[in-house]
């Protein structure tokens, strides 16, 4: 009888935990926990793609959480294949999730509410802020995800996108990073310190990184706002970290990079790329006619070591 009892004391352990996992694994009511899902928010089903990373990652739990959002007209599998962060993910250990915006299609011209872009989101006026929030929610409930590291990056509309997340759960993100994104000049002050990684390209003709109206395909998709120069994102950031307010600016050949010094372990940084347009710097064109990335660096790991060593402090 004793020796059952030392079996079951060390078995119970044993079993409780591989039942956990396996109820991360299967947690979403809907969908593949490794690949597509749906959320319904506001009435809409909401979609998004989740990438886990290994088994013993997840048992060991305080797992960190990047969400990628697409560019305007994309989705998650292009965002995905542009970045290449389910890669990085699989090999830093940490769950990557793209979700989609909407759109009058399906899986066609997805757009986010940005504010002031893009398309369909913007002119009806979709509460993605909300539909964020919600799915952040449910992500930390249904896996082991660390509440103090909670990302967001995106490029374009969805670096837009970020920023807007940036500034509006502040008190759910620890850092963020757009990309080939901008500032309009009326955007309100976080609620709490964000750190902020920008990085833009001085080829690019869609968002134009010495501000102004934007170009390209889709410029008719904007409300008629200007974009901000690029520096304008770091100026807004630094103010709100509590930033000194000139940055150190140092020119490195292939791009120029401006660091604020912050308070408190925060970090505001922008990298301006000479051979980048409008792309993921270090990724995959988007499209056949999209521009071609820079070579000078690649985004998704400048980005991951960035957001590796901003988690909340608090």
């Amino acid at each position: 009888m004793r020796q059952r009892l030392v079996y079951l004391t060390i078995l119970l352990p044993v079993l409780f935990g591989l039942l956990t996992v396996a109820a991360w694994a299967s947690a979403p009511a809907s969908g593949d926990s490794h690949g597509q899902q749906t959320l319904l928010h506001a009435g809409v089903e909401r979609h998004y793609l989740i990438r886990l990373p290994a088994e013993p990652v997840l048992r060991a739990g305080a797992v960190p959480l990047v969400l990628v959002l697409h560019g305007g007209g994309g989705n998650a599998e292009n965002a995905e294949r542009m970045t290449g962060f389910s890669d990085k993910a699989r090999r830093e250990g940490f769950i990557v999730v793209y979700p989609e915006g909407t759109s009058r299609f399906r899986q066609k011209l997805l757009t986010w509410n940005a504010g002031h872009c893009c398309g369909y989101a913007m002119k009806h006026q979709v509460d993605d802020v909300g539909f964020m929030r919600a799915l952040i929610t449910r992500l930390v409930k249904d896996y082991p995800i660390d509440p103090k590291r909670i990302f967001v990056t995106g490029m374009s509309n969805g670096g837009m996108m970020t920023h807007r997340l940036g500034r509006e759960l502040s008190d759910q993100l620890a850092a963020i990073a757009p990309v080939v994104a901008t500032v309009f000049g009326d955007e309100s002050k976080a609620a709490h310190p964000v750190s902020a990684l920008m990085l833009n390209g001085m080829l690019d003709k869609s968002v134009p990184h010495a501000g102004g109206p934007p170009g390209g395909r889709f410029s008719d998709s904007w409300d008629g706002a200007p974009a901000k120069p690029a520096l304008d994102q770091g100026t807004y950031w630094a103010s709100t970290d509590g930033c000194a307010r000139e940055p150190v600016r140092r020119d490195q050949g292939t791009y120029i990079h401006w660091q604020y010094s912050c308070p408190g372990g925060k970090a505001v940084e922008l990298y301006l790329l000479k051979d980048n347009g409008h792309a993921w710097p270090g990724g995959q064109k988007g499209s056949r006619r999209g521009d071609t990335p820079s070579t000078s660096l690649n985004a998704t790991d400048l980005i991951w070591e960035f957001f590796a060593a901003h988690g909340k402090s608090r």
